[in-house]
């Protein structure tokens, strides 16, 4: 056997063993991860049934679920901005800011959640999305009491979205993000327009009903 051959072989041992325990490392946080976009998921269905506290548990769990896949990446750093990682992160992210946009909370920034910035920023975009359910749900139950708060809501998260111009390596894909922020921004800023005016032309003609039916009486 050669020098060379040696060299390889010890080369290559090294290698192998540097592989086999960010594998290792892999294979652990992948499930964590998906588990943790499970709880995320199943959280933003009981915020739109408005059940808050169950939403609260849920994330929270997620977040738990989440440290844990990080913890086991601890000792692989290249992985830490791995796609599914991120994918958590940012789905994470987008239920914690849609419950605290919804319920009047403070909003929770990425350290608060223990998130990267990327992730961070991509579920603020998507947030908006939600907003947008959540209030065209409320519209239809003939509530407008907060519309107008959450569509201004929406309308800040995109001035700040649009500010942050850097490349998609960076940020995640975030300008793909805000432009899907800016429509469903025009969209919902449209069709609360339409239901204002609706409202206000029911409100003139049961108005004039009154009137009628109280000069009929009269006569």
């Amino acid at each position: 056997m050669s020098r060379l051959t040696d060299d390889l072989d010890s080369i290559a041992d090294r290698v192998r063993a540097d592989f086999q325990a960010k594998d290792a490392a892999r294979e652990k946080a992948l499930p964590l991860c998906r588990e943790a976009i499970r709880y995320c998921s199943n959280a933003i269905r009981a915020l739109h049934r408005g059940e808050f506290d169950g939403t609260r548990d849920m994330l929270a769990r997620a977040g738990e679920l989440i440290s844990e896949a990080e913890k086991s990446l601890n000792t692989c750093s290249e992985l830490r901005n791995i796609g599914f990682l991120w994918n958590a992160q940012r789905e994470f992210a987008e239920g914690s800011i849609t419950l605290s946009l919804v319920s009047g909370a403070k909003l929770p920034g990425p350290e608060e959640l223990g998130v990267d910035y990327a992730p961070y920023l991509n579920g603020l975009g998507e947030a908006v999305g939600e907003l947008r359910r959540y209030l065209l749900d409320s519209l239809r139950r003939g509530d407008q009491s907060r519309a107008e708060e959450y569509l201004r809501a929406m309308d800040d998260v995109y001035n700040v979205l649009v500010t942050i111009d850097f490349p998609d390596a960076i940020t995640g894909g975030l300008r793909r993000t805000t432009d899907m922020v800016r429509g469903v921004l025009e969209r919902t800023r449209s069709d609360l327009t339409l239901t204002m005016q609706q409202k206000r032309l029911e409100d003139r003609l049961e108005g004039f009903s009154i009137i009628s039916e109280s000069n009929k009486r009269r006569l």
